[in-house]
C-alpha cells in the first residue's frame, strides 16, 4: 500500500525511500561467497559481474573501458564527450584535472572560497573543451580501438542527438547503445525539431538499446513498450529536485518490468540502477530492490586505468547553459589502485571502497542467496 502524507492544504506527497533508508534481512541459511554467481546477461551478451561504468570521460580512457570488459563488467563510452572532440584526449583531461582543487583538508573560510572558485573554474574548463566540434572520424577510430580488443562495446548518446549519432557509433562497432540523459521519456519532444519517437527509432536499429534515466512506473512502462532491452533508473548525480529516492524508484521500475513481462508473455527488460552511492552495500541494496545491474561512477575513479586519476565528473557538468554536478577530487584521488583490485581486491579499506564484487558476494552469501535473480527477492527492512 502506498503511503501518502499531507504536506499542506489540498496537497499530498508520496513517502519514498532511498537506498540508505533500507537494510537487507538475512535468512536462516547462509552460503559460502565462493558459491555466489553474480553473472547477468542482456540480449546476446553475458557479463560476469553486474557492474556498468557511468559514461564519463573522468573514467573512460580506452584502457579503462578495455580493462572493465576484461574484468567481466561493461564499460560505457560517451559519444558526445572528449573522445571525439580532441585528438589529444589525455591532454584535454589533464586540463580539467589541473583546474580542480582538493575538497579535503579545508580548515578556513579562505580555503573554502578557493575550493568554490576551483569548482566554477573546472566546470568552465569542461564547457570550453566540449565546445570543440565533434570529429566523427576520430570518434570512429577510438571506438574501433576498443572493438579490436575483443570486449563488448557500449556507447552512450543523448536523446537529443540519438538520431544523428547512433548510426555513426554502431557503424564504428558499438554493440550496445545507451540513450541516456538525466531524464528520458519514450518520446523526446523539442521545439523546432522532429521528436524522437523511441519505439520507431529502437525498431530501426540492429543493436540492443538501454535507455534512461527514469524514476517512475509509468515512464518505465512506456520505455519498455518502445522495445528497449534495458531501462536505467536514476541519473548518477544527486539532483535534489527532479527525482525519486532510489530504493522506491528501483522498486517501481522493477514492478513495471514484472507487469510488462506478463503483458508480453515473457519479454524481460533489464533494470540498471545508476546510483551515486558508494561501495558494495549500495550495490547489494540496489539489486535487492530489483535491479539486474548497477552503474558505478565515483567508486571506479580511484582506479589507475581511470582517465582523470581520481578526479570525477559526469556528462551533465559540461552542459553549456545549465551544468549539473561538479568536478571533484576525492580522498582516494591518486591512489592508483588497479581496477582489478577495486573490483576484486585484496582490500585494506574498511569502508568498502575496494573489492566491490567480493563485498557484494559476501553480502549475498550471508543473506543466503547465490544468484542475482534470487537476491532481487530478498526481504528488506526500513531503518528507524
Amino acid at each position: 500500500m502506498r503511503d501518502y502524507v499531507e504536506i499542506g492544504l489540498g496537497r499530498e506527497a508520496r513517502r519514498a525511500y532511498d537506498l540508505g533508508d533500507l537494510s537487507i534481512v538475512p535468512k536462516r541459511r547462509t552460503r559460502s561467497s565462493k558459491d555466489v554467481d553474480t553473472s547477468w546477461h542482456i540480449d546476446a551478451y553475458t557479463f560476469d559481474i553486474p557492474l556498468v561504468s557511468h559514461p564519463t570521460d573522468a573514467l573512460a580512457s580506452p584502457e579503462f573501458i578495455i580493462e572493465m570488459g576484461k574484468q567481466g563488467g561493461l564499460g560505457v563510452i560517451d559519444a558526445e564527450g572528449l573522445w571525439g572532440r580532441h585528438a589529444d584526449f589525455e591532454a584535454a583531461v589533464k586540463k580539467v584535472v589541473e583546474s580542480c582543487e582538493d575538497a579535503w583538508g579545508i580548515d578556513s573560510e579562505e580555503k573554502y572560497q578557493e575550493y568554490l572558485d576551483s569548482g566554477e573554474r573546472s566546470v568552465r574548463t569542461l564547457q570550453e573543451l566540449h565546445a570543440a566540434e565533434l570529429d566523427r572520424d576520430l570518434l570512429t577510430e577510438r571506438i574501433a580501438q576498443v572493438r579490436d580488443s575483443g570486449v563488448t562495446v557500449a556507447v552512450r548518446v543523448s536523446p537529443q542527438n540519438a538520431r544523428e549519432l547512433a548510426p555513426v557509433v554502431i557503424a564504428a562497432g558499438a554493440e550496445i547503445l545507451f540513450i541516456q540523459g538525466s531524464i528520458v521519456s519514450a518520446e523526446h519532444v523539442q521545439q523546432g525539431g522532429e521528436p524522437l519517437n523511441l519505439k520507431e527509432f529502437v525498431g530501426s536499429l540492429d543493436v540492443p538499446v538501454i535507455a534512461g534515466g527514469v524514476f517512475d512506473y509509468s515512464t518505465a512502462t512506456h520505455l519498455m513498450r518502445s522495445g528497449v532491452a534495458g531501462v536505467i533508473v536514476g541519473s548518477g548525480h544527486a539532483d535534489t529536485v527532479v527525482n525519486v529516492p532510489m530504493a522506491t524508484a528501483i522498486a517501481d521500475v522493477a514492478a513495471a518490468r514484472r507487469d510488462y513481462l506478463d503483458e508480453t508473455g515473457g519479454r524481460y527488460v533489464h533494470v540498471l540502477a545508476d546510483t551515486a552511492l558508494w561501495g558494495p552495500g549500495a550495490v547489494a541494496l540496489a539489486i535487492a530492490c530489483g535491479a539486474d545491474a548497477v552503474m558505478l561512477g565515483r567508486n571506479l575513479a580511484q582506479s589507475s586505468e581511470a582517465a582523470a586519476g581520481g578526479v570525477y565528473w559526469e556528462a551533465q557538468a559540461a552542459h553549456p547553459r545549465f551544468p549539473r554536478g561538479d568536478v571533484s577530487k576525492d580522498a582516494t584521488a591518486g591512489r592508483g589502485v588497479p581496477l582489478e583490485t577495486v573490483l576484486f581486491g585484496p582490500s585494506s579499506d574498511q569502508w568498502g571502497g575496494l573489492n566491490i564484487v567480493g563485498g557484494l558476494k559476501r553480502i549475498m552469501a550471508k543473506c543466503g542467496y547465490t544468484d542475482v535473480k534470487a537476491f532481487q527477492k530478498a526481504d528488506l527492512a526500513i531503518r528507524s
